[in-house]
C-alpha cells in the first residue's frame, strides 16, 4: 500500500526534498546566478512576444491588440523582393566565409602560441592579438578605411612601390567580401583563441613527455595529441558558430560598405535595419528577423546531430 504524506506520494517526496536541500546548500551560488537569469528572461525571452508583429500589420499607435492580423503576408512579400533575396544570398556567402576563417584561424593561432617557449614574447604576442577585440567597429572601420585609402593608405603605397596602380579597395565589389572576411578574422581570432588555449592547458603534460621520449616531433605532437585532446571543444565551438550563420556582422558592414558595393555587401542585418528603422516598416523587418532566427536554430540542430554521430559530442 502506498504511503501518502500531505497529498504527495512518498516516492516523489524524497527527490523533492533532496532537491530543496541541494538548493539550500548552494543558496549563495544560486543567488549569484539570479542577476544573469533575470537578464536572460528580461532581454531574451520576454521580447519573444514581439515576434507576433511579423504576422500583423503592426501600428505603433494601435499596439499589439488593435493591429490587423495578416498572417504570412509579410513573408510572401519578402520572398518576392529581389532586394531581400540579394541580402539573403550575401548573408549566406559572407557568413560561410567568416565561419570558415573564424573557425580555423583561432585554432591555428592557439596551436602556434602554445608552441612558443619564450614567455615574454608569448605574452606580448597574446596581448597584441587580443587588443583588436576591444576596439569598436567604428574605430576599427576608420583604421581600415585609412589603411586602404588610394592616396595615403599603406596597402596602396606598397602596391605603388612594386609598380602597380593604387586601387580604392572598399569601392571594388570584387574585393569587398574578402576585406570583410580578413578584417573580421584579424579582429576576433585572438579572443577566440583563448578558449582553445584553455583547453590545451588542461591536457595531461605526461602524454607530451612520453611522446618526446618516443621521438615525436612538434608537428606530430600537435596532430596526434593536441588536436584530438581539444576535439570536443572544437566541435562545441563549431556548433555555436553555425548558429550565427545568418549573422554576417551588422556593425562591420555598416561601417565599411557604401553604395558602390551595395550589391555584394548588403546583408540581412543591414536590410532589417534599413526596413525597420529607416523605413519604419516594423512588421516586415520582424518577418525577416524571424526567418533569420529559424534558419539559425535549424542549423544548430543539424550541426549538433552531425557532431554526435561523428564524435558522440554535442551541446545537448
Amino acid at each position: 500500500m502506498e504511503i501518502v504524506t500531505a497529498g504527495i506520494p512518498a516516492r516523489t517526496e524524497k527527490p523533492r526534498r533532496r532537491l530543496l536541500m541541494t538548493i539550500w546548500k548552494y543558496k549563495w551560488l544560486y543567488a549569484l546566478l539570479l542577476p544573469a537569469l533575470a537578464w536572460v528572461i528580461v532581454f531574451d525571452y520576454l521580447p519573444l512576444y514581439g515576434i507576433s508583429i511579423a504576422f500583423m500589420d503592426y501600428n505603433v499607435i494601435q499596439g499589439f491588440g488593435a493591429s490587423k492580423w495578416v498572417g504570412f503576408a509579410h513573408f510572401r512579400e519578402l520572398f518576392a523582393s529581389e532586394m531581400f533575396l540579394n541580402a539573403f544570398r550575401n548573408t549566406l556567402l559572407i557568413s560561410l566565409y567568416k565561419m570558415i576563417s573564424g573557425f580555423i584561424c583561432p585554432i591555428l593561432l592557439a596551436l602556434s602560441l602554445n608552441e612558443i617557449r619564450t614567455k615574454w614574447f608569448k605574452k606580448s604576442l597574446q596581448t597584441a592579438v587580443y587588443l583588436p577585440r576591444f576596439v569598436s567597429w567604428v574605430v576599427y572601420g576608420g583604421i581600415i578605411t585609412l589603411l586602404l585609402s588610394p592616396e595615403t593608405g599603406v596597402i596602396n603605397k606598397i602596391v605603388e612601390w612594386f609598380g602597380g596602380k593604387p586601387v580604392y579597395l572598399l569601392v571594388e565589389p570584387a574585393y569587398f567580401r574578402i576585406i570583410l572576411v580578413v578584417t573580421d578574422a584579424m579582429k576576433e581570432m585572438g579572443w577566440a583563441a583563448i578558449i582553445y588555449l584553455a583547453a590545451i592547458a588542461g591536457l595531461n603534460p605526461e602524454v607530451y613527455e612520453a611522446a618526446v621520449m618516443d621521438g615525436a616531433t612538434r608537428f606530430q605532437r600537435i596532430i596526434h595529441i593536441t588536436l584530438p585532446g581539444i576535439s570536443s571543444t572544437i566541435i562545441v565551438i563549431f556548433i555555436l558558430r553555425v548558429g550565427y550563420l545568418m549573422s554576417a556582422g551588422l556593425d562591420q558592414v555598416l561601417n565599411l560598405y557604401n553604395p558602390m558595393v551595395f550589391e555584394v555587401g548588403d546583408i540581412l542585418d543591414t536590410y532589417i535595419y534599413r526596413v525597420g528603422i529607416e523605413q519604419f516598416s516594423l512588421s516586415l523587418a520582424a518577418a525577416a528577423d524571424v526567418i533569420k532566427g529559424i534558419i539559425g536554430f535549424a542549423m544548430v540542430l543539424i550541426a549538433n546531430q552531425i557532431a554526435k554521430r561523428i564524435n558522440d559530442s554535442g551541446i545537448f
